[in-house]
């Protein structure tokens, strides 16, 4: 079913020009009131008073509270400079529109925000809700953008206060309102739930493959001490490896001398942490280097069936195989490990991804604020090892349980895509009277 199939609500008697091409016609009755009539400006400084105030970010997910006494992100010598916010005011970003994910905010707490954003409260004749509704809608495929002036797609104070807002009856602001904050809820919801699923999916996804990797798929295979603690019991013609014993190659790249300077639009992709997936090498938005720096670069440059692993940052962990036919190379950030004859480079992958290869990698990370694994520890990790020809036999079980359990993930996060298109369809056709809902 799509999801326009899904809008299907009363429409408005007649209806007339907006006069913003954007968002086309609104019901006849309703008004186009400029903002300065809706909003007015506050600039109430904290000065030295902001031990006194929570301090709040604008977010994806509204305004909250930052934590203060676990912080993340960078923070201000102090807070002089900082505004006040009230329950209820809006809080604006009108500068990097374009590039800022979220820049209309409503929010639910007293406290203080960074001064280069716009807080503006709401005269009482019009239905706060309302007006948060219509400017997530605006915000939520940058509709704004004819505001924008100059190279950061700011939109100027006074531009923002003669654009025009749609406005429906006060009783019919309130109306939608409260329809839409039902409707998202139970989107939000259904949402919510689908994540658990892929969550709950993962987490099984995990336990198969550490089942396989460490007991194998005979049930009946007699069992022996590991010697490891945390490893316990594995098959008794199974033997515990150390990985440098497993590999012939345990090294990371280097930044090309130059930086970024020497990336190229058309060249050798260097592949860095965002590049490495649990399931995948995305070449999506990689860095490409010349085939020059590319060949001065030899240490790291990557073959097929080398094991790639994320070893710093918070992506640290992070592995998965090369299987493509083109030429690599990685960046410090990214480890080389190469199997040696010992072992198949796609179980050697399944090992690293386990929980056996995730705990080892946690426990040994190093760097402080900067999570990080160096080498020596990395060789030094243990792993239970089957004959070559059992691995083959484990991987290509492992990929088939594997398969289907991606496929049920991947059906959830399209269905969660579905009701994210839906409720962002929902609040347009709301605000913008493209429905009628009372």
């Amino acid at each position: 079913m799509s999801t326009t199939a899904l809008i299907d609500y009363a429409k408005y008697d007649s209806y007339k020009d907006s006069g913003i091409n954007e968002l086309g016609q609104i019901p006849e009755r309703w008004e186009l009131l400029s903002n300065k009539h809706i909003f007015s400006i506050k600039s109430s400084r904290v000065g030295k008073k902001s031990e006194d105030y929570d301090l709040l970010s604008l977010t994806l997910k509204g305004i909250v509270k930052r934590d203060m006494e676990n912080p993340q992100g960078k923070f201000p010598a102090e807070f002089d400079t900082y505004q006040e916010v009230k329950a209820g005011d809006f809080v604006f970003c009108l500068f990097d529109v374009e590039e800022t994910p979220r820049t209309v905010g409503l929010s639910e707490f007293d406290g203080m925000i960074t001064g280069a954003y716009t807080v503006l409260e709401v005269s009482p004749d019009f239905d706060k809700t309302f007006i948060y509704y219509f400017y997530l809608n605006l915000d939520n495929e940058k509709k704004l953008k004819p505001l924008y002036r100059g190279l950061r797609n700011t939109i100027p104070k006074d531009w923002f206060m003669s654009y025009k807002t749609f406005i429906p009856t006060y009783k019919e602001q309130i109306a939608i309102a409260n329809f839409l904050d039902q409707k998202t809820i139970q989107i939000d919801q259904a949402i919510n739930l689908k994540q658990r699923q892929i969550e709950q999916l993962n987490e099984y996804k995990q336990i198969v493959i550490q089942n396989v990797v460490t007991k194998g798929l005979d049930a009946n295979a007699k069992m022996k001490n590991s010697g490891i603690d945390w490893l316990g019991d594995i098959p008794e013609a199974w033997e515990i490896k150390k990985l440098k014993f497993l590999t012939s190659k345990i090294g990371s790249g280097v930044t090309p001398s130059g930086g970024g300077t020497t990336y190229i639009d058309n060249g050798v992709p260097l592949l860095r942490s965002q590049n490495i997936h649990f399931d995948r090498i995305s070449l999506d938005n990689v860095a490409r280097i010349s085939e020059f720096v590319h060949n001065s670069m030899g240490n790291s440059k990557v073959q097929k069936g080398d094991v790639l692993l994320n070893i710093t940052g918070g992506s640290l962990g992070r592995c998965y195989y090369n299987s493509l036919d083109i030429e690599l190379n990685v960046n410090q950030h990214v480890c080389i490990i190469r199997p040696n004859e010992k072992v198949d480079s796609v179980f050697l992958n399944y090992l690293l991804a386990s929980n056996i290869g995730q705990q080892q990698i946690w426990f040994f990370q190093q760097g402080g604020g900067r999570e990080g694994l160096n080498f020596q520890n990395l060789k030094n990790f243990d792993f239970p090892l089957p004959s070559k020809s059992e691995q083959l036999v484990l991987v290509k079980y492992i990929d088939e349980q594997v398969n289907v359990i991606n496929r049920a993930m991947n059906s959830q996060k399209e269905q969660i895509e579905r009701l994210k298109e839906y409720k962002t369809i929902l609040i347009n056709q709301a605000v913008t009277g493209k429905i009628k809902v009372c």
